[in-house]
Formats: C-alpha cells, structure tokens, sequence
C-alpha cells in the first residue's frame, strides 16, 4: 500500500492498526478505549479483572475531564476518538452541551456511529457529533469549542506544533485543553525506544519530549500551560493488567522498564486560550 492509498496520508502503522487490525478488539484493550489506564494502588495486590481493567480505562479518561475544569453545558471536542466510547462517558457524567469526536480513520468513526448510534441523534439533538479530520487540520471553525481533550492519541500525531495551533485556533477565549499521552523525559533515551517497543519501531508511536507539546501550545498563545506527570498510576498497573496475557521478556512488558529506565513516562498536559 502507498501512501496516497491511505487516507490522509496517514502512516501505514496507524492505518493498519486502527483499521483492519482493530486494535479495539483486541482483548488488552477490554472496553473499547484503546488506552493504558489510570489504576488504583489496591488493583497491584489481586489479580486484574476484566472489570478492573475497563474502570481503569475509564479513569483515565476522568483524570483528563477533570483537570479541563467544570464541563457542564460546554461544547468539547475529542481529538483522536476511536469507538468514541470516552465521548459517551463525557456525555453521562460530565453533562456538556454536546460532545464532538473527531479522529482521522474512517473505519474507527464507522465503528464508533454503531457503539454509539443511540446518542448520535436523541429526539432531534444531536449531543454527540462525529467528524472525521486530523489533529493537524481540524475540520472546524474558529472558536467553536469550550474544551478540546485528547487521551492517548498525541503519540500519533504527525505535528505536535500544528495540533497545537489548530486546537487554539478552534478554543473559544477562556476555553481550556487537557492532553494525556506518553512521551520520553529525554530525547537521549528516545533511540531505546525503538529497541525495546515494536510501536516506536514500526512507526505507530513517535518518541517526543513533553516540552514539544508544551512548547507548542505556548508558541500558539496558549497560558497557563502545565504538565504533570502521573506515570506512577499507569505503568506498574498496565504491566499488571499485561502480566496475565505476556511473558517477561515479550515486548509488551518493555514499556515498565522503560518507564523504570527513564525513557519513557505519561503525562497530562493542560492549557488555556486567553
């Protein structure tokens, strides 16, 4: 397959993974939220459950929506939204207006309009939209949102610099973004990455630092910019939940040690448009 064959563009790691692939159902990713988690302290003393590892995924995604500040009868916008099973859980307990997912591969929005086709249209309102369009080109106007929140998908994006621009550009003046993605502490360790994670190899996860992000979001005249580490929450838990599927050794279990090395941690990353 070329280049010109995939939509977008996009990078045939991505374009297989999120597409004939379909990594949502894969049983790692219980749930549909195609992310690691956020795990309690109490979830490393028994062993994972299917139930412990959606909630965890689950999770995740509140410490994202909590940390964009009150959502009530706001307009948020999901950047990389897979099923849009996080959309869903945005519209049951945060109470926004309308929630829009947008993510760039036609299959994932497809299958997200079947996991979600009873919110898609309730009684003439619309409280869910799905788009398709990249991080990079944003098919929305300006100021049309009161939040913009990504959840694991930043490791994909092809520029952090343009994503940055594009979600101030659609923020309305005291709107707010909450990033969570995993990236490296230190560009040194980024060449490690790829020895011991088949996704940094092959293209799917690209090694940046945090300050990419951050940077980028202040360059685009975003304030307030933070960036909080909460990898103590997603690694041991992920490797657990990992353990009861792969063997020591196997790649997967690489991501602990990286994190252990320095290599890698996850963060959340918050901003605000003046």
């Amino acid at each position: 397959m070329t280049q010109a064959d995939r939509p977008h563009g996009m990078r045939a790691a991505v374009h297989e993974t999120y597409g004939p692939a379909d990594l949502s159902a894969v049983p790692v990713f219980a749930g549909g939220f195609i992310n690691f988690g956020y795990w309690q302290p109490e979830d490393l003393d028994r062993p994972p459950t299917v139930e412990d590892r959606v909630r965890s995924q689950q999770d995740l995604y509140r410490q994202v929506l909590d940390s964009a500040g009150p959502l009530g009868g706001v307009r948020l916008l999901e950047v990389g939204c897979g099923l849009g099973v996080g959309c869903a859980l945005a519209l049951a307990e945060y109470g926004p207006a309308q929630v829009t997912g947008m993510d760039i591969h036609p299959q994932q929005l497809d299958r997200a309009r079947r996991a979600n086709a009873d919110l898609l249209d309730v009684g003439g309102v619309e409280r869910l939209r799905l788009a398709r369009g990249a991080a990079e080109r944003m098919p929305f106007g300006d100021a049309e949102f009161d939040c913009v929140y990504s959840v694991e998908a930043a490791q994909h994006f092809d520029d952090l610099t343009l994503f940055a621009a594009e979600t101030a550009r659609v923020l309305r003046p005291g709107g707010r973004t909450a990033i969570t993605s995993f990236f490296t502490p230190d560009p040194a360790g980024a060449p490690r990455l790829a020895e011991l994670l088949d996704t940094f190899a092959d293209g799917l996860d690209i090694a940046r630092t945090p300050s990419e992000l951050t940077d980028a979001l202040t360059w685009s005249g975003m304030v307030d910019v933070r960036c909080e580490s909460i990898g103590p929450s997603v690694w041991p838990g992920w490797d657990h939940w990992l353990s009861a599927q792969w063997k020591p050794g196997t790649w997967p279990r690489n991501f602990l040690h990286a994190w252990e090395k320095g290599f890698l941690d996850y963060y959340v990353i918050t901003a605000s448009r003046p």
